[in-house]
């Protein structure tokens, strides 16, 4: 084929057999538009046609746009990195994210004041609550992992991200994903199964994604210039290839029909159940903990100017947070019929991840030695530093839930709700809010943040919103727990169920408060990241930076 210009320019097998692939999908799909047994399914495959559609032209409007000759994979001896991907997964993770807490907002407000369900099955709890959890987990917290991994990968390998179409395939093809299965939700196609909702046609898109993603960070690695693989790169690979396996697994279904999204679990039984927490709490471990470790060890030595505190240390929280983590998923299965033997396993489990836990924990905080000054001034490194001390408080708090005795207490309660958002919101939210703060100026080449006063509101005001979030669902579980098991002198249970209820409410509205602080620090985020996009103001060349002193 031949430009314009009359130079010679063919297709790419990355640009010609992406295209291809998704011509099949734009037919298939409209085939199943046409046949769909149910209109919610059959707007799926509709968007699946047009998203297939919409892959296509842009993939020959780029090719029609770029030179003949294949991109430099250097220029005058220096890497040429692509960070397109990482720019558009930035900006996606906070679009995500603010729709995210802002649902959150809602069904905190619904259980707070029931009338706000209007009665409408659309926005109802019911279908609200997997929107908001998919939301914060999987479009914000996945892009940011998308992110931060496209880009540390390159920085640390000195190489280019490998492949051209690739990169750009996983990340719109993840976002896809994401509306497809938040739609979902609220179309009422679910099959129910705790962070892993959406239907057989939304697993295999996701797993074909999730393939080329593994494949492109390898590759990265493969051809990189450091011979040395930064630890960083450990924990997103392990994140990448044990969600990988747990996706599989735990969505193992067989479809009613291809014309169908309805399907039906291989498991069944207390062994689907087992499936579901293994995968689970896996989730949380390698998707939650494992790939946002990564952020860690990258992002905080490299704001605090300081190198890794224990090189040697990071290694030993590597390996044994990957060999413990993936036992721990039956402490959630406590007092049911999963054998004894096997939840005490996960108890025990979970229990000796203290020790790895606090080892990442303690390797996080004391890279900051000879820094801690810099928290009095940047309001960014003690959102990281106040993020890796919620990973701690939660990495102790899980373990002590895991064992029996406490369990019995907690499980089911408003306590559970508590530790879980003081892991996602001090752990998760910080960590990544961080890692933001720190991408927007590198990406985009300004040379500071437009409001480090923002930042500093964005702190305080969210840091409260935790406090008062976390603080009345661990009161309100405990006082949950206590009232569930408070019987007579006769014998029967002393408070009904609606009694119980009824003692959350005031709890209950103080978590709303909570969230819709901690949505204004987001809110106040945006505005500022959107600032520095559109200063003017360039930063210095890189090599009149300061460089790190190399790790141990």
């Amino acid at each position: 084929m031949a430009n314009a210009a009359g130079v010679g320019k063919t297709l790419t097998f990355g640009e010609g057999g992406t295209a291809a692939a998704l011509a099949a999908l734009a037919v298939l799909s409209i085939i199943i538009t046409a046949n769909a047994w149910t209109p919610e399914y059959g707007f799926h495959a509709f968007l699946f046609f047009l998203g297939s559609i919409a892959g296509v032209f842009a993939i020959f409007s780029r090719y029609h746009a770029r030179p003949a000759a294949p991109v430099a994979q250097e220029i005058d001896g220096k890497p040429n990195y692509n960070m397109g991907p990482v720019k558009f997964a930035t900006i996606a993770a906070m679009v995500w994210g603010i729709a995210g807490f802002l649902i959150g907002v809602v069904i905190a407000a619904q259980l707070t004041w029931p009338a706000l369900n209007f009665d409408l099955q659309w926005i109802n709890f019911g279908r609200m609550r997997p929107l908001h959890t998919s939301a914060v987990i999987f479009a914000f917290g996945g892009n940011v992992l998308l992110a931060t991994s496209f880009y540390v990968v390159q920085r640390t390998c000195h190489a280019r991200l490998a492949g051209s179409i690739a990169p750009w395939f996983v990340i719109l093809g993840y976002n896809f994903f994401i509306v497809i299965a938040g739609t979902g939700y609220l179309l009422g196609i679910t099959q129910g199964k705790e962070y892993a909702e959406p239907e057989w046609y939304a697993d295999l898109w996701l797993t074909v994604v999730w393939v080329v993603y593994l494949l492109v960070f390898l590759t990265t690695l493969w051809k990189r210039r450091e011979p040395h693989i930064y630890v960083a790169n450990w924990f997103y690979l392990a994140f990448i290839v044990t969600i990988a396996m747990l996706h599989l697994g735990n969505n193992a279904t067989i479809p009613v029909s291809i014309y169908s999204p309805k399907s039906y679990i291989v498991w069944s039984g207390v062994q689907d159940a087992m499936v579901q927490w293994w995968y689970g709490h896996n989730a949380v471990g390698f998707f939650l903990t494992a790939g946002f470790l990564a952020i860690m060890y990258y992002f905080v030595p490299k704001r605090a100017d300081r190198p890794v505190y224990s090189y040697r240390l990071s290694i030993v929280h590597f390996w044994a947070l990957i060999f413990l983590y993936i036992w721990a998923g039956p402490h959630h299965l406590h007092y049911t019929a999963l054998p004894d033997w096997a939840q005490t396993l996960g108890m025990v489990f979970s229990i000796i991840l203290w020790m790895p836990s606090w080892g990442g924990m303690i390797n996080g905080l004391m890279t900051l030695e000879g820094a801690w000054d810099k928290l009095r001034t940047d309001p960014v490194l003690r959102m990281m530093v106040v993020s890796v001390a919620f990973y701690g408080m939660s990495t102790f708090e899980g373990p002590l839930m895991s064992i029996k005795a406490v369990n019995s207490l907690s499980h089911y309660t408003d306590w559970t709700i508590g530790h879980v958002h003081s892991g996602a919101l001090g752990w998760v939210g910080y960590v990544s809010f961080g890692a933001i703060y720190c991408l927007v100026p590198w990406l985009w080449n300004r040379s500071r943040l437009y409001s480090l006063k923002l930042v500093n509101w964005h702190f305080w005001i969210s840091t409260i919103g935790i406090v008062l979030y976390i603080s009345a669902m661990w009161v309100a579980g405990i006082m949950q727990g206590l009232m569930w098991r408070a019987y007579t002198a006769l014998g029967f249970l002393e408070y009904s169920f609606i009694e119980t209820t009824e003692a959350m409410h005031g709890y209950y509205a103080i978590r709303t408060l909570g969230g819709l602080l901690f949505l204004t620090g987001a809110l106040i985020m945006a505005y500022n990241l959107w600032m520095t996009i559109r200063s003017s103001e360039l930063a210095e060349s890189a090599a009149a930076r300061p460089q790190m002193v190399p790790a141990e």
